[in-house]
């Protein structure tokens, strides 16, 4: 599998993890929540594809350095703001300062950790294949 379709998968993976784990805290398990997460999902899904370009964060010398792990963290707090408004226009609400924050800061922390497993991946491939030459 290509390393981007991998990021991609990844982050759609942890996204929705992301979201779940949110849903779980607050108590709210139930099938009947399942439209709920769908209208929280999709947002941050689109707002982080969107921004996400402007990062780098699918170029292969950007996304094997641990280093650049901060552009992760300034790409999901610059779309959680999109993210929020977004589903705030699906539910026909306003948007929450401390949900933006929230969502913002836990996502952040989530992304991060799934990129850093992508890179320690990225970096044990990439001995293995040196090893073979």
């Amino acid at each position: 599998m290509k390393s981007k379709k991998l990021l991609v998968l990844g982050d759609i993976l942890a996204i929705a993890d992301l979201t779940i784990i949110g849903f779980v805290i607050h108590g709210e398990t139930e099938a009947s929540y399942l439209p709920r997460m769908g209208i929280t999902f999709f947002p941050v899904l689109i707002a982080w594809f969107l921004i996400t370009p402007w990062f780098g964060l699918f170029e292969e010398l950007v996304i094997t350095n641990p280093k650049n792990l901060w552009r992760v963290a300034l790409a999901v707090l610059l779309a959680a703001p999109f993210a929020a408004v977004l589903r705030s226009a699906l539910l026909n609400t306003s948007v929450p300062p401390l949900f933006v924050l929230i969502l913002g800061g836990s996502n952040a922390l989530g992304m991060m950790l799934w990129r850093w497993i992508y890179i320690l991946i990225a970096q044990r491939i990439k001995k293995i294949k040196t090893r073979q030459l």
